[in-house]
């Protein structure tokens, strides 16, 4: 019987529009509120470009996070 465990990569790219959504919109909030420090805020477009380029770590990490689940749930 073969092995049913997903690898970390697969759960990764399952969850990286949850991420990298997840991630635009903490860092568009992140420089809505360091206006009150004199740190300009970031267009909705800088947002997501940084929400898909900062998403690849944060799947990886939810991967890692949902795999570790996973395997406690089996023990």
């Amino acid at each position: 019987m073969s092995d049913a465990r997903w690898p970390i990569w697969k759960l990764s790219i399952l969850l990286y529009p949850f991420a990298a959504g997840a991630v635009a919109i903490n860092l568009f909030l992140l420089f809505l509120m360091l206006q009150a420090i004199g740190v300009t805020a970031i267009s909705p477009e800088t947002s997501v470009v940084g929400g898909i380029i900062l998403g690849v770590p944060a799947a990886w990490a939810s991967g890692k996070w949902a795999r570790h689940l996973m395997d406690e749930a089996d023990s």
